[in-house]
């Protein structure tokens, strides 16, 4: 049996959360509407969101020798987090991430890696033990890509099964392909890494296939916000499109990292990709409801509890085939 369900190797983030009425122009100097701190960053949100979905999880990254890290090991901790691979640096402060979050929720954010970008394959290699013998390992692009790499080539090499959420959009190192089972891009990652149009929904399929093609994946999950996701699994040979649910969303800060961590923690219980995502795409709803990012993860029974309560016609498909 594995010694952990879900590994995370990803940063450490202090967002640092103006609230506005609209984004200011190059130049202007905006009043803002309001102002939070919040404990995030890609890996500590999916780490947290694992833990909250009942997996045993532990957590790899980089953090300040600062108030800000002391925070993250508490806030990690209290979740049951496992942070004995986290190393403290001891000149370059906690990452911080600056959000701008609008009315409607939506946001854009600014990140500033500092310790973050410290961590080495040297500090990959020393979890090793953990990288192998969990049963999911999950990583991010907010990270330097040759810690990426020497993680998701330890975990694919014995087995383990590895996500990468490719975020930050940008180029991606094509080396990282080897290593990846599932790919978990949102629609603009998706349209960065392919060239095609998220925003025509008779392109997802296309889109999706054709990463699992040139990653030779597993399987793709394209995240499309208030439209669901998209899910296709190479292995069972089945696709399926998951809609979206219907919440109150105040803040979609970290929504993409609660779908991710509630999706590692599922396959981890054996869950099949596509029930996976069914309740990942319940848990990233539930998140936007709540301000903040780690803060904002659901637990197992309140995202099922939603799944329950709006069902949708989410049957599988065979690949290839229209919707029944």
């Amino acid at each position: 049996m594995s010694r952990y369900d879900v590994c995370v190797l990803g940063s450490f983030m202090k967002d640092l959360v103006a609230s506005a009425d609209r984004r200011p122009l190059p130049g202007e100097t905006l009043h803002g509407t309001g102002f939070a701190e919040f404990l995030g960053g890609k890996g500590v949100n999916q780490a947290i969101a694992a833990a909250r979905m009942g997996a045993r999880t532990a957590i790899v990254g980089t953090i300040g020798d600062d108030r800000y890290g002391e925070e993250f090991l508490d806030l990690l901790k209290a979740d049951g987090v496992d942070t004995a691979w986290v190393v403290r640096h001891p000149e370059l402060g906690t990452g911080v991430g600056l959000p701008l979050v609008l009315p409607d929720g939506s946001n854009s954010i600014i990140i500033v890696s500092r310790a973050n970008s410290a961590i080495t394959p040297a500090d990959v290699e020393a979890a090793a033990g953990l990288l192998t013998s969990s049963a999911v390992l999950s990583v991010q692009l907010e990270l330097p890509v040759e810690a990426s790499r020497a993680a998701l080539q330890l975990a694919s090499t014995a087995g383990v099964t590895t996500i990468l959420t490719p975020a930050p959009v940008g180029p991606v190192d094509p080396s990282l392909a080897s290593f990846v089972d599932i790919l978990v891009p949102n629609e603009v990652e998706a349209a960065a890494l392919t060239g095609l149009d998220c925003d025509d929904e008779s392109q997802v399929p296309a889109i999706a296939k054709r990463l699992a093609g040139e990653w030779d994946l597993r399987g793709c999950v394209i995240t499309l916000g208030s439209r669901g996701a998209y899910v296709l699994d190479l292995v069972a040979g089945i696709e399926a499109r998951v809609p979206a649910h219907r919440v109150a969303t105040v803040d979609t800060v970290g929504a993409g990292d609660a779908f991710c961590g509630s999706l590692a923690a599922s396959l981890a219980a054996g869950a099949t990709l596509a029930d996976a995502v069914r309740l990942a795409n319940a848990a990233g709803a539930l998140s936007t409801t709540v301000n903040g990012a780690a803060a904002s993860a659901p637990d197992r029974s309140t995202a099922q509890a939603l799944l329950d309560a709006q069902p949708f016609d989410q049957s599988p498909f065979p690949v290839g085939q229209p919707p029944p």
